[in-house]
């Protein structure tokens, strides 16, 4: 029998999840519509998931990567095809 006892996920943990998953999809939606609103909205919402913490910190900082990357693609984009960019 363990004397240590066992680490419980706070409701904080599953939020940063949910936020960074949530920033993942926004990205992905930004690269094809608006993305001068969108994608700096899912950074923001990256950014509070990574400052959370927590188990999710690898997928935070996915979201934050994948949201760069989705900024500059659909930027590209957006003056390429002469779609809005806001």
């Amino acid at each position: 029998m363990s004397t240590v006892p066992e680490a419980r996920d706070g409701p904080g943990e599953a939020i940063a999840g949910l936020l960074a998953a949530l920033a993942i999809f926004a990205s992905a939606i930004g690269v094809a519509y608006r993305p001068g609103r969108l994608i700096p909205a899912a950074l923001l919402l990256a950014l509070l998931a990574t400052a959370i913490g927590g188990r999710h910190s690898r997928l935070a900082s996915f979201a934050i990567l994948t949201g760069g990357v989705c900024f500059v693609v659909g930027m590209a984009v957006a003056v390429i095809t002469n779609n809005p960019l806001y």
